[in-house]
């Protein structure tokens, strides 16, 4: 039983979240360190190029936004820039695989998504190349450049395509920990991430596993899945929760497909009922994996938080959070709903 004492340094906060089956009871998250993903992605991908000389990098003319800069300055024999031209980025790294390096491309969320969804197809998931396709400023968070590049679909198309692994990290440590990860992965993976900078709460060393999902909190009542920007928030309801009397179990879901199928049937059989939440459309995210395995295995009570059936539009990142729907409590108000529709 983990003793019931305030957050007061990072690692008190990792030994009561991070390490899973805990509780965290009564006790009240505090942001302790705030810290962008990307910056993450950043550093991961230099310490996988000092591990591995067959990692290259190609970025479409947005090295220091996406944080490929590290690496750059640092390995610049392995660095291609290739400008705003990100098709032709994704066929160089898909012969750079075919010729047995490691390519990292790296844009804007939606221009190497979107944008290049043939090329995706065709030259990675279909070739099974070993590209790692590296999408930063993803979702709402992008903020004040607006709906035009505030991607919240790309989750959905790519995990549609055969082959690909899709992952989506919480915060800065579990980015730069999957982008060493998916160094040592052999096949086509997407990596996304974002701009904002937002707590950092996992451990600094944690050891990646695409595919496994991480228990942050026990509880019997509800079951929330949460990814990306939106585990923090979640911890926070489950907080919010358990002054009501509400138990709430919180998944961190940072591996999208494959989809760990096993720790989130065992946690709904237990509570009954689920709440996924994602920066991230309603259509084709989180939510609707999670919906497709419960309704062939357990089907039961599920709510959305999500963005609904619109697009983005300029604000601040925590801003256009409430405006969308993607906050603390917004998840409190879905596990309220939840839990009355299982009764």
């Amino acid at each position: 039983m983990i003793e019931k004492r305030p957050f007061e340094t990072i690692s008190s906060l990792e030994s009561c979240i991070f390490a899973g089956n805990k509780n965290l009871g009564m006790q009240k998250l505090e942001v302790i360190e705030r810290k962008e993903t990307r910056a993450g992605f950043g550093e991961g991908l230099l310490e996988a190029g000092k591990q591995q000389d067959n990692i290259v990098c190609l970025c479409a003319d947005l090295t220091s936004s996406v944080k490929m800069d590290l690496f750059a300055q640092t390995f610049p024999d392995r660095f291609f820039q290739i400008g705003i031209a990100e098709a032709n980025m994704i066929g160089m790294a898909a012969g750079f695989a075919i010729a047995g390096k490691i390519p990292f491309a790296g844009s804007f969320a939606n221009f190497c998504t979107t944008r290049v969804l043939d090329q995706i197809r065709m030259a990675v998931a279909y070739s099974n190349t070993n590209v790692k396709i590296c999408g930063s400023h993803a979702g709402i968070t992008l903020g004040e450049d607006g709906a035009t590049h505030q991607v919240m679909e790309d989750l959905g198309m790519i995990k549609a395509l055969p082959n690909m692994v899709v992952i989506n990290p919480c915060d800065f440590n579990q980015t730069k920990a999957a982008t060493i990860a998916i160094a040592n992965y052999k096949g086509p993976v997407y990596l996304r991430f974002g701009r904002p900078a937002v707590p950092n709460f996992t451990q600094f060393d944690h050891k990646f596993e695409i595919g496994k999902a991480l228990v942050m909190n026990e509880g019997s009542d509800v079951s929330i899945f949460a990814t990306g920007h939106l585990v923090f928030p979640s911890l926070q309801a489950a907080y919010i929760l358990a002054q009501k009397g509400i138990n709430a179990e919180v998944i961190n879901i940072h591996t999208i497909k494959p989809l760990d199928k096993e720790k989130i049937l065992q946690s709904v059989h237990k509570t009954r009922c689920v709440v996924t939440a994602e920066e991230h459309l309603i259509n084709g995210g989180l939510g609707d994996s999670i919906a497709q395995l419960l309704v062939q295995n357990f089907p039961c009570p599920q709510e959305y938080v999500a963005v609904d059936d619109r697009f983005g539009e300029s604000g601040m990142p925590m801003e256009l959070m409430q405006e969308f729907n993607l906050t603390e409590n917004s998840i409190v108000d879905a596990a309220m709903k939840v839990i009355m529709r299982k009764a």
